[in-house]
């Protein structure tokens, strides 16, 4: 005689037998969903042509006649660079000089008393410190020895400086007018301070203020006869 099994009874067996494999998987899910996703590599190519996304490219034109174009990186520090935005916007940046300029090393602004001491009056920002080395035209925000310092100074990088990795927030790099940058006037502060005339992103299309003109030399007035008979000689 042969036993069958009934029918429910055969169902309730594939179920117990298939409940440990079903949760095996929901473990591997859980274990997949609390594995955190590591983040996107940040970009490194620069754009350097101006007229792509104007709207992140900063421009300074210096009193001494140059301009420098700046390309801003959202995806490097989205909030360093909204802030370098919106100060330029408000006029913030207008007449500023560099007030500390250290040959080698670095040319640094952003600061309305001229003394490094200050800042706009926005609240100070958290820090985004990232991978972005600091080389030869990288735009960086200063800060006190507070990581989440940073307002509305920024310095730009001379040389490669390496050991300010990760400890401040690169948000850009000069892609136009790094020689206007070398010749930024030297001193902390410098006798005759570089200025920044004019900073405006490249989308407002703002022309370049007129260079300062030098003052004329005085007309020389050609002596009369009357000064040579009366001219002393030694």
């Amino acid at each position: 005689m042969k036993f069958r099994l009934p029918l429910t009874a055969l169902m309730l067996g594939a179920a117990l037998v298939a409940a440990p494999a079903i949760a095996k998987d929901k473990d591997k899910k859980d274990e997949v969903a609390a594995t955190p996703t590591p983040p996107a590599p940040l970009p490194t190519v620069i754009d350097t042509d101006v007229t792509h996304d104007p709207q992140d490219v900063l421009l300074l034109d210096l009193s001494d006649g140059g301009r420098v174009a700046i390309r801003l990186m959202p995806k490097w520090a989205p909030h360093h660079v909204e802030r370098i935005k919106t100060l330029t916007e408000r006029g913030f940046y207008n007449g500023l000089i560099f007030h500390r300029v250290i040959d080698g090393f670095m040319a640094q602004t952003g600061d309305p008393t001229g003394t490094g001491q200050s800042g706009s009056d926005l609240p100070d920002l958290q820090s985004e410190f990232n991978s972005m080395p600091h080389l030869r035209g990288t735009v960086s925000m200063a800060r006190t020895n507070d990581p989440n310092s940073a307002n509305s100074q920024f310095f730009i990088v001379f040389y490669p400086r390496f050991a300010l990795d990760r400890k401040y927030t690169v948000f850009g790099r000069v892609i136009g007018g790094m020689q206007y940058v070398d010749a930024i006037q030297r001193g902390e502060p410098p006798e005759n301070p570089t200025k920044i005339v004019q900073a405006s992103l490249a989308s407002d299309n703002k022309p370049a203020p007129a260079a300062p003109v030098a003052p004329a030399a005085p007309a020389l007035k050609a002596p009369s006869v009357s000064d040579l008979n009366n001219s002393k000689s030694n």
